[in-house]
């Protein structure tokens, strides 16, 4: 389980993120909603397309822009829509697990090739 930590609060918590950029891009549902507020703040990237932020609100103290996610984000990044990163103040925490089934190249490892 993979978890984002600020001043021992958990923030999310998802068996796996998707990874881009050095990033763990949490899904939506794993995030505590309930200590973020929407930053006025806005980004550009090139090729994920417009960022939002989020401020971070709770008993243990504030952090202002401290994660982002892309409500519409370019074709090419359309696996993070309304996921969320967090600057590095935020430590993750954790090992991805793996996925139901074994993936694609566990899949992929067991076949041999035709005679």
């Amino acid at each position: 389980m993979l978890r984002a930590v600020w001043n021992g609060i958990v923030l999310a918590e998802a068996p796996r993120t998707v990874r881009i950029e050095g990033n763990h891009y949490f899904p939506p549902d794993s995030v505590h909603s309930e200590y973020f507020a929407k930053s006025r703040t806005k980004t550009l990237c090139p090729w994920k397309g417009l960022a939002g932020y989020y401020n971070l609100t709770t008993e243990r103290g504030d952090a202002l822009d401290v994660a982002w996610y892309y409500a519409h984000p370019s074709p090419l990044a359309r696996r993070i829509k309304n996921h969320v990163a967090f600057y590095p103040e935020v430590r993750i925490e954790g090992e991805s697990e793996p996925r139901p089934g074994g993936g694609l190249r566990s899949r992929l490892s067991g076949r041999t090739k035709a005679s």
